[in-house]
């Protein structure tokens, strides 16, 4: 009887390990993949650590600690962003399609520089028996700065990346800025933007960088031209839009002072025995349209009219808002028999009255001295 003999099986091969985080990103298959990768794979914590690696080395030791004082998202939110520092610490090359992500690596971190610096500014206060740092208020400045980044960037942007992928396509900013409800003041930030554009452009067109004429020599002159065309039209946008926001800003009107204010400094005669007369009170001259004055020693009789909407205004001893075409004065020779009219006719008699004297008008200065009586103040 033949004896069987066993013939050892060979061990089952065990399926490669499967690589996690770093090790596993496809590095051998182009950066859209280590991309991708990124976007999916990567844990936060790795995503954080390659952005505030990047931060200390690339700003001062001042910048990165601002920046470092934002919250934790800022450091593992763009992944793309962060695809782009992973890739270029390990030595690869970026084409000219993905080396815009590792541009706007630094654009991103700078605006972080700011908030953080006022971040670290605020005051530690304890609540509760904890110590809590002070809630930080956005600056107008900074809310601007993250609307741009979010409106009229994104579609810059967008821009860039039709380019890259050859389509010959413009952009209407002006519109956009309507569309986004952008002002005026948001232009800078956008021009500063496009006139590195412009510049990188106009030196591959007209040869005047090598760098430049290397980076674009793939792109035919014809949409070089094309292309400083489009971005001369963004900033003649962009001055529109400063103009338009120019155009339609509401001018500052100054408040006025109350009338106990405006006349807290006026000198003026109250009483004057000699020709038996008395000042009104000065508070009703704010806002009245026409005021009559006598000056004792002078003897010089004043109307003052205005035509502003506001009427009078006083500063000090000085009357403001007075039309000089139609306020007068004139010296009198008989002030018993002239005053009379003023402190009891309407203006149309006045006028009768005034213009029978034989003394010759003359333009009033609007200064109001210790020597003048308030004689009257009309509405009209």
């Amino acid at each position: 009887m033949a004896l069987s003999v066993k013939v050892p099986r060979k061990p089952k091969a065990l399926p490669k390990r499967q690589k996690f985080g770093l090790p596993g990103c496809p590095i051998d298959k182009g950066f859209m993949v280590c991309k991708h990768y990124f976007q999916n794979d990567v844990d936060k914590k790795l995503l954080s650590d390659i952005s505030k690696k990047y931060i200390r080395d690339e700003y001062s030791k001042e910048d990165a600690k601002a920046i470092l004082a934002n919250s934790e998202y800022h450091f593992n939110l763009y992944t793309h962003i962060i695809a782009a520092l992973f890739w270029k610490r390990i030595g690869q090359e970026f084409d000219e399609e993905s080396i815009k992500y590792f541009r706007r690596a630094k654009e991103y971190y700078d605006t972080l520089i700011e908030p953080g610096k006022l971040k670290l500014s605020q005051n530690v206060v304890e609540e509760d028996g904890t110590i809590k740092v002070a809630p930080v208020k956005p600056s107008p400045q900074q809310l601007l700065a993250q609307k741009v980044q979010n409106t009229i960037m994104v579609d810059l942007d967008q821009l860039e990346d039709d380019w890259i992928a050859g389509k010959k396509v413009d952009i209407k900013v002006y519109e956009l800025f309507k569309a986004h409800d952008l002002k005026g003041m948001a232009a800078p930030l956008v021009k500063a933007r496009v006139d590195r554009w412009l510049s990188e452009y106009s030196d591959a067109y007209n040869k005047a960088c090598d760098q430049a004429v290397e980076a674009y020599s793939h792109i035919p002159r014809s949409e070089l031209k094309r292309r400083v065309g489009v971005i001369q039209g963004i900033i003649a946008d962009l001055d529109k839009v400063k103009a338009a926001n120019k155009a339609v800003r509401q001018p500052r009107v100054p408040k006025a002072k109350a009338a106990d204010k405006q006349i807290q400094r006026l000198q003026y005669l109250k009483e004057s025995l000699e020709f038996k007369l008395m000042s009104i009170n000065p508070i009703q001259i704010p806002s009245v349209y026409r005021l009559y004055t006598f000056n004792v020693k002078t003897r010089v009789v004043t109307e003052y009219v205005t035509s502003s909407t506001n009427g009078f205004e006083v500063k000090g001893s000085t009357l403001n808002n007075i039309d000089i075409e139609k306020s007068r004065c004139v010296k009198l020779r008989k002030p018993d028999e002239f005053i009379p009219a003023i402190l009891s006719k309407t203006v149309k008699q006045i006028d009768n009255e005034w213009n029978k004297l034989t003394t010759k008008s003359t333009v009033p200065n609007g200064r109001i001295n210790k020597d003048t009586i308030l004689l009257k103040a009309m509405d009209k």
